[in-house]
């Protein structure tokens, strides 16, 4: 199948490309994270990601924008509900560029981590799928977590030590006074 998989890193990409690559499934990326915060850390992500790209021979599309306000926004009043905008939005933007370039199919990597929410991202998944006419590539990459890591340490990438938003960087690094 051709399958167009959305990428929030390299690091997250490392395994499920490897997996998808020997099924043969013919796969290309696409970059976009309107969730990742500061601008410093969008920017080492996206050329980690760019790096990555080229060493393993990934053709991917990138969206550079970086939407602080639109995130923002979108977040402020609920933060504790981050976590389901940023897999909608970013699913919602893969689809649309799936079907856009011609795909049968999209994924993401989201489904490497062992912190995200799997069924919410399947769910999510799904039903753009049905309602774009492509197929939601499932797949439950979590298992390759440490062949990931390793890989990623070899290579030499850069290795980001949160989420992405600028919540899980708070939750990540501050600590309040008992």
């Amino acid at each position: 199948m051709q399958i167009l998989l959305h990428i929030c890193c390299a690091n997250c990409a490392i395994y499920p490309v490897k997996v998808m690559r020997e099924q043969d499934h013919q796969l290309a990326g696409y970059f976009y994270n309107d969730n990742i915060h500061p601008y410093q850390e969008f920017k080492k992500r996206l050329e980690t990601t760019k790096e990555y790209a080229a060493a393993v021979d990934l053709p991917v599309t990138y969206d550079e924008e970086y939407r602080l306000e639109e995130f923002l926004a979108a977040v402020a009043q609920e933060s504790e509900n981050r976590c389901e905008y940023c897999y909608r939005s970013r699913l919602l933007a893969t689809v649309k560029e799936a079907k856009r370039q011609g795909f049968e199919g999209f994924t993401t990597t989201l489904l490497y981590s062992r912190y995200q929410r799997h069924q919410e991202i399947i769910d999510y998944g799904r039903e753009l799928a049905q309602a774009y006419g492509l197929t939601f590539h499932y797949e439950d990459f979590r298992s390759g977590w440490n062949e990931g890591i390793q890989i990623s340490k070899e290579m030499g990438l850069y290795r980001q030590q949160y989420c992405g938003c600028i919540y899980s960087e708070k939750d990540r690094y501050y600590r309040k006074k008992k």
